[in-house]
Order: C-alpha cells, then sequence, then structure tokens
C-alpha cells in the first residue's frame, strides 16, 4: 500500500489538500477547531520544573500530557497513541527561540490476535475476541494489543539537526514498554504497581548521568472549570478559591510523557557562556501530511489509513492557556502550526489582550476593570520572555515558552506555594510550571494587573474557585497520580 503511494501523486495531492484545508481551523483540551479531529495528538499540558523528589535535584523533570478528557471506562480501545505521528519536547537553551535539543518519541503498535475456541466438536471455530485483555493484563500472554515507543533525541534542527537514539538502560535496547491503560480493578489487582514498572532508566546520549522515562495514563491534575470559563466565565471570579468544587477535569485521565534529564544536559552553559542559564521549552505533535483511508482496512496488512509526506505540526504547547484563551479563534490553528521564532505575528493578542475587556464587561458590575497601560509589557515579561532575575534569559528572543531557572532551588512539595511567583515561590509558575500550580489563578490576575503598579484591580485575587488537593499529586517521579479505574466505578 506504500508503494502505491509513492506511485499515486494525484492521491498524495488530494490527501495533502484535504489535511490542509481542515488544518485552517487546530491544542489545549480542544481549544482549537483542527486538534479536535485528532484527540490522539492533542497536547493538553506542559510541566517543566527542578526535580523536587528526595535526592533528585541535579535532574530537571519535563512532563508533557496528551489526549485530553479521557473517561476511564473509555473501552474497548481506551486511549493509545497515534503510531503515525511523532510527539516532541523541544528545548531553547540559548534565548534564541529555536530549538537546541529535541526529544522525540514515536510509537509502534503490537497486536497479538487472541482466539477462543467457539463451537461444539464437529464444528469448533477459533475466534478473535473483542477485548484487548481475557485476564490479568499484567500478563503479556492475557494481552492482544500493545505499545512500544523509542525516544530520539535531536541536536539542532528538529527536522535535519544530528539524531540520536537514547538506551533503554534496563536491558540495553532502544524500545520503551508503555503500560495499558487502567481499565480496572478486574484486570488490575494493583494497577499503581503495574505502571511503576514502566518506569524506566534511559541513557541519553551526551549526558554522562542516566534519566528516567514513563510514558502512560496518569490522574489529570489541570484544576480548572473548563464549562464554567467557556460559558462567559459562568462563576464568581471573586470569590472563595475553593468554591467551585473539585472542578470538570477530576474524574478525567490524560496521557503522560515524563522524562527527568540530568540539570547538565539541557542547559546551554557551555554554548553560550550564561552564568545563570535558562531553559525554554515547548511541545508539539506532528503527522504526515497526506492520509488515504482505506476502505478495506486489515489487521495483517493494509491499515485503516496510509500515511505520506512530510512531518506537519497540528498540535504547539508551552505556557498554559495561550491558545485557549489569548490567540483569537481565527489563528488557533495558525498558532498551533507555528514555532517560537515566528510568534511576532501573535503580537497583538498579547500587549491588546481581549480577555480583561471580556472580564470587565462581565463583571464590571463587581468591580473588575480592564488595565489599560498599553502596550502590555507586563504580559510580554510573564508570557514572551520570562521574569527579569527569574527566568528571563540573556539576549532573550521574545516568542512564547515555558521559561524555566534550574538554577533556583526547587521547594520541597510540602511548601510548594500553588500561586508560585505570585505567592512568594520563585520555583513556580512562571518559572516552568509544576503540577500544583494553580495557572488559572494565577492567569487571570495577571492579566487584570497583578504586575502593573497602577492597575485597578492589581491585588484583587481572581479565581476559577477550583484548586487542586495536593496530596493527590505524588511527591516522586512520575509525580502525577495513578490513573482513575475504568471499573468498578461511581
Amino acid at each position: 500500500m506504500k508503494t502505491f503511494l509513492k506511485r499515486s501523486g494525484l492521491a498524495i495531492a488530494v490527501a495533502g489538500l484535504c489535511i490542509n484545508a481542515g488544518s485552517a481551523n487546530a491544542s489545549s483540551h480542544r481549544e482549537a477547531p483542527f486538534i479536535t479531529e485528532v484527540p490522539k495528538v492533542d497536547g493538553t499540558d506542559f510541566y517543566m520544573f527542578r526535580s523536587y523528589e528526595t535526592g533528585r535535584d541535579d535532574f530537571v523533570t519535563l512532563i508533557a500530557n496528551y489526549l485530553p478528557l479521557q473517561d476511564a471506562y473509555g473501552g474497548p480501545n481506551y486511549f493509545d497513541l497515534d503510531e503515525d505521528a511523532v510527539y516532541e519536547i523541544h528545548i531553547d537553551n540559548s534565548g534564541n527561540a529555536q530549538e537546541n535539543l529535541t526529544f522525540r518519541f514515536q510509537f509502534s503498535n503490537t497486536l497479538n490476535d487472541i482466539q477462543l475456541p467457539v463451537g461444539p466438536a464437529g464444528d469448533q471455530r477459533m475466534v478473535s475476541v473483542p477485548l484487548k485483555n481475557i485476564g490479568d493484563a499484567t500478563n503479556s500472554a492475557n494481552v492482544q494489543f500493545s505499545q512500544e515507543y523509542t525516544v530520539s533525541v535531536i541536536r539542532g534542527d528538529r527536522r535535519t539537526g544530528t539524531v540520536q537514539t537514547a538506551t533503554n538502560v534496563t536491558d540495553g535496547t532502544s524500545t520503551f514498554d508503555k503500560p495499558l491503560d487502567n481499565i480496572g480493578g478486574k484486570s488490575f489487582a494493583d494497577y499503581q504497581t503495574y505502571a511503576n514498572q514502566h518506569i524506566f532508566q534511559i541513557g541519553i546520549p551526551g549526558c554522562a548521568t542516566n534519566g528516567q522515562v514513563f510514558v502512560g495514563q496518569r490522574k489529570e491534575a489541570f484544576a480548572v472549570n473548563l464549562g464554567e470559563i467557556f460559558d462567559l466565565v459562568n462563576t464568581n471570579p471573586l470569590g472563595a478559591r475553593d468554591g467551585e468544587g473539585a472542578g470538570d477535569l477530576a474524574d478525567k485521565n490524560v496521557t503522560s510523557f515524563a522524562l527527568e534529564v540530568p540539570t547538565e544536559c539541557l542547559t546551554g552553559t557551555a554554548a553560550t557562556g550564561l552564568d545563570q542559564p535558562v531553559i525554554g521549552a515547548w511541545t508539539t505533535a506532528s503527522v504526515r501530511q497526506a492520509r488515504v483511508i482505506n476502505p478495506e482496512p486489515t489487521a495483517g496488512g493494509k491499515g485503516a489509513t496510509v500515511e505520506g509526506g512530510a512531518w506537519t505540526q497540528v498540535s504547539r504547547l508551552g505556557m498554559p492557556l495561550v491558545n485557549e484563551v489569548v490567540i483569537g479563534l481565527k489563528d488557533k490553528d495558525l498558532f498551533n502550526t507555528s514555532e517560537p521564532m515566528n510568534d511576532g505575528q501573535f503580537a497583538t493578542y498579547v500587549t491588546h489582550p481581549t480577555l480583561p475587556e471580556l472580564l470587565e464587561i462581565l463583571f464590571g458590575g463587581a468591580g473588575a476593570v480592564a488595565p489599560d497601560n498599553f502596550p502590555r509589557t507586563d504580559l510580554v515579561t510573564a508570557f514572551l520572555t520570562g521574569v527579569p532575575d527569574v527566568n528571563m534569559p540573556v539576549g532573550v528572543q521574545v516568542s512564547e515558552m515555558l521559561r524555566l531557572n534550574p538554577a533556583i532551588a526547587a521547594t520541597p512539595a510540602a511548601m510548594q506555594n500553588d500561586l508560585g511567583v505570585l505567592g512568594g515561590d520563585n520555583a513556580g509558575f512562571p518559572n516552568g510550571r509544576r503540577p500544583v500550580d494553580d495557572v488559572v489563578d494565577s492567569a487571570l490576575r495577571v492579566v487584570m494587573g497583578a504586575l502593573t503598579s497602577d492597575a485597578p484591580n492589581r491585588t484583587t485575587p481572581f479565581t476559577d474557585g477550583v484548586q487542586l488537593d495536593p496530596t493527590e499529586l505524588q511527591v516522586v517521579f512520575p509525580y502525577l497520580a495513578t490513573p482513575l479505574a475504568g471499573s468498578p466505578n461511581s
């Protein structure tokens, strides 16, 4: 079938035209039109922080979440990743808004067709089962579909740079197993123990010390009232921080790419000569430019689609909430296909934001007043350059990404302030982002002038009314909690 693709230029042209036409409309919890059509590559959240697990303070943890709004009971296929995509975490350690280092994850599927004898002795037939597993799912003999992945390390441009393959230190191979999703208590007697067996030591080319990697389902940690926020902020932004319950994502899972890397392998000290190097990072996902639907897919041969052409980026995520509530609807897909070095095209959305104006329209009677210090250089600092003396790189090029100064000591889990820098905890958002950080409340306060000395609402404690219970999180890698089980459930 792939030979057919190479021969049929018309097929590629037509498929490419269809995909490009769709991507004129594209990620973070379904925030752009096109990405809703390909949820397996929808990047939802990105965390980057100095590791605060005991004894791991010389490491930086990167967690890229994909595939949003997972209902734990979503069988029989659950939430596998796309083997026809690449998932990437990009690192800028020179401040020039271009990747110096990329970690690329690619997946492959394994189908172990499990059949059962059905029928009487004279008419017995072997018939394939419809479920992913037929017994204890920790026993591979009972599992008929699984995934594994590789991690490539690319230095320089993501498409043309030097590519090396990371090593699974446990067995010396270049592949890592992804755990099955948490199907339920009958398939997994102890899912947490099973999932922890998929935390691997990873040998990263060019690094003298091994890191850790885990890719698998986790409990969603992003605390937000999505429904209320997008229903014209149908909540009380001046109410109690925990006054709106557990949030709309409290009963959802997500798929996490967790990678712990020695800090010295990420910073650009040797190359840039910076005394206090700052890491900038963002995530992307890319699919092939052309896709042909196979009208007669077969498991053992031709699949449901045939992919071809160049890798085409359809998802991008750095700072939280940017594409959701900052970028205008008409440009959301364009943002998802763009790179930080080209962010000048989106500058007006930051210097002249609409969200504060909307909040004033909706809540002016309660005292909400949009700042009028245009252009909003305070937001440029928060979202596009980093905060001076905290996480602004020397010679930074204005661009949107998550930035971390790993020279700032990690705050122990029990002492973390979920408002990060606004709460006096410089190890938190926007100096990177930890799972506990309440980025919604922080972002609401910043857009309404918390960093501006003369803004009317500078000290107003805006909130979406939802706070994450920090006891839900782990204090060890991969930090996010064990996913909710599909069964039994309430």
